[in-house]
């Protein structure tokens, strides 16, 4: 059965203000929290974007929170000395590294350090490995990635039965709550969960099944 958390807004500030101070990684003298109805909002700046994307993660995990929009800034990288050109180049260099991005299957922009990913690949994991490959480079301030996924012949005929599956098996998830239903190669989840954690730990289970190429995400949190 799913237990709900109960918080109120002022606390569910307080507790996700706290958990942004405690994480090492995060320079939160800059943040800003607000909440309301459960729905946590993050505003204000950070130094680089790993910090930005680390930042959403730590306020998912509190309990009590139901959503989290993300409002902040990446500030000015100037610092740095990336030009467009560079930050370009280093991502090209990056993306060829990589093992898990295909080969020559990604094409890289780069406009006032926005990096925009353009291309074709088979599996989701390909496309946020590609994410993840230049999102740590200096200067960049947002990545946008326009990667799509290709259907391929690979798509399990029991595909429902394999994402319940490995559903059931998932320590972090309550089976009971969550329905994968399946339409070719299209997965929505429905029910409801105790976290946003827990939200996004199913889409991920759903994602890692062969073949899938798009997963709708309509599981509520219960708080």
């Amino acid at each position: 059965m799913t237990q709900t958390v109960q918080v109120s807004d002022k606390d569910l500030q307080t507790n996700v203000t706290n958990e942004l101070t405690f994480d090492s990684s995060i320079d939160a003298a800059h943040l800003v929290v607000l909440a309301n109805a459960g729905v946590v909002t993050l505003s204000g700046d950070v130094g680089t974007l790993p910090e930005r994307h680390t930042a959403r993660r730590a306020a998912m995990r509190v309990a009590g929170v139901q959503a989290v929009t993300v409002d902040i800034m990446v500030r000015d990288p100037g610092a740095f000395g990336a030009k467009d050109s560079d930050i370009a180049e280093a991502a090209n260099q990056m993306l060829g590294w990589a093992v898990d991005v295909p080969s020559d299957a990604v094409t890289v922009g780069v406009r006032n350090r926005v990096v925009t990913l353009s291309g074709t690949v088979t599996r989701h994991y390909e496309r946020e490995a590609a994410a993840r490959a230049v999102m740590y480079l200096r200067g960049v301030t947002a990545v946008s990635n326009t990667i799509r996924l290709m259907a391929t012949a690979s798509a399990s005929d029991d595909l429902k039965a394999t994402i319940g599956a490995a559903i059931r098996r998932n320590a972090q998830l309550d089976a009971e709550q969550v329905e994968a239903e399946v339409n070719g190669t299209e997965v929505t989840l429905r029910g409801a969960v105790r976290s946003c954690a827990e939200r996004r730990q199913a889409e991920n289970v759903a994602w890692s099944g062969a073949g899938v190429t798009s997963v709708k995400n309509q599981l509520t949190v219960t708080a």
